[in-house]
């Protein structure tokens, strides 16, 4: 319920009416005035208890807590805050000079232009230029540049920068002249938030104690933010009809999950699981949207600036599609118009060379291809 709280004026205002009704004498509560002086203090001392109730009562509902506070009361139910995740993406190192052998070791820290932001080199074995004894990427005479993994030092969003903005290196690598980041850098996500952690709250008890599917999808949302999921009953892996197994489809917003992040994912699932049953943790099913389109623009406008406002607007849209959202062939004129002011007409719409939609299968996600804006 609502406290009935008063302010400083009516504490003063009702203890002079209580001293007044009281006293069959004439009393002074003129300002300045001694009884006065009196009251006034007390109504202070109420005031801050009355401050103190409301601070208790609001740090022991999660409903009204906030920051460590809802993180201790969260605390109680074994439920704790996600925590902040580094962006991550690719820089290309290069150099004007490819006449020797250059090596870019592991750990090697590379900063944004003003100094904010830094980020350093990781491991991918994958790489051909990776070296195991050497702990690093070598660039072989007559290479002139080699594209390496980062991730931002510090988790959050601050991490998300824009291409181009990286240009400068910790400490100076022999035979390495400059380093930049030809696409920005995604994943970034500050740790959960107060309004997030309360939602979940909510999914998290009424999953608790039942193999149903929502708890296996509270199960996977409690991994790490930024993912989502799809779940198929009664089927097997192989996509056939089978009774008591069950296929969740999993991305991070990539399209291509980690095998370490699947192995997290499906170890939450194995805790919340019906007995008995089967199950598999899969990445998605990447569908391919090819674009073309042509626009109008008025008269005064920058046609080229309009159209990669409106290609980056088609290609930002169709990759934040979840797993097993279609995308309406008509969806595409309308981000283009919403795009940019300046565009008066959309024609020639194709999508994958037609004028059909792209239907994505529950375990399918849609990304995007090649734009051509014209």
């Amino acid at each position: 319920m609502l406290l009935p709280l008063q302010n400083f004026t009516t504490l003063v205002a009702n203890a002079a009416a209580a001293v007044q009704g009281a006293t069959i004498q004439l009393i002074d509560l003129t300002v300045g005035s001694t009884l006065r002086a009196i009251l006034e203090a007390n109504a202070a001392i109420g005031l801050w208890m009355q401050w103190l109730i409301v601070e208790v009562l609001a740090t022991t509902r999660a409903a009204t807590s906030n920051a460590a506070d809802l993180d201790s009361w969260m605390a109680d139910f074994s439920l704790t805050r996600l925590p902040a995740s580094p962006a991550t993406g690719q820089v290309s190192f290069a150099r004007f000079t490819p006449t020797q052998q250059a090596l870019i070791p592991t750990g090697t820290m590379v900063r944004t232009a003003d100094g904010t932001q830094s980020f350093t080199v990781g491991t991918d074995a994958t790489n051909p230029a990776w070296s195991i004894p050497q702990a690093g990427y070598i660039l072989g005479a007559g290479v002139a540049s080699l594209i390496v993994p980062v991730s931002a030092n510090t988790p959050g969003s601050s991490g998300n920068v824009q291409a181009g903005a990286i240009n400068l290196m910790s400490s100076a690598i022999s035979g390495i002249d400059t380093v930049t980041n030809a696409a920005p850098l995604t994943g970034g996500l500050d740790a959960e938030a107060d309004a997030a952690l309360r939602s979940r709250f909510t999914g998290y008890l009424a999953s608790q104690a039942r193999a149903t599917p929502l708890a296996i999808g509270n199960a996977v949302l409690g991994v790490r933010q930024g993912l989502n999921y799809t779940l198929q009953e009664n089927t097997a892996a192989t996509g056939i009809a089978a009774m008591g197994s069950f296929i969740l489809t999993v991305d991070d917003g990539s399209g291509a999950p980690s095998a370490a992040l699947l192995a997290e994912v499906a170890t939450a699932v194995e805790a919340v699981r019906p007995v008995g049953s089967l199950y598999a943790v899969q990445p998605p099913s990447i569908m391919t949207a090819n674009v073309s389109l042509a626009i109008i623009t008025a008269a005064s406008a920058n046609h080229i600036t309009s159209t990669t406002n409106v290609a980056i607007a088609l290609t930002t849209a169709i990759n934040a599609l979840t797993i097993g959202t279609s995308l309406p062939w008509s969806r595409l004129t309308q981000i283009a118009y919403a795009a940019d002011p300046n565009v008066i007409n959309v024609t020639t719409v194709l999508l994958n060379l037609g004028t059909t939609d792209l239907v994505a299968s529950q375990s399918a996600l849609i990304k995007a291809g090649i734009v051509q804006v014209n």
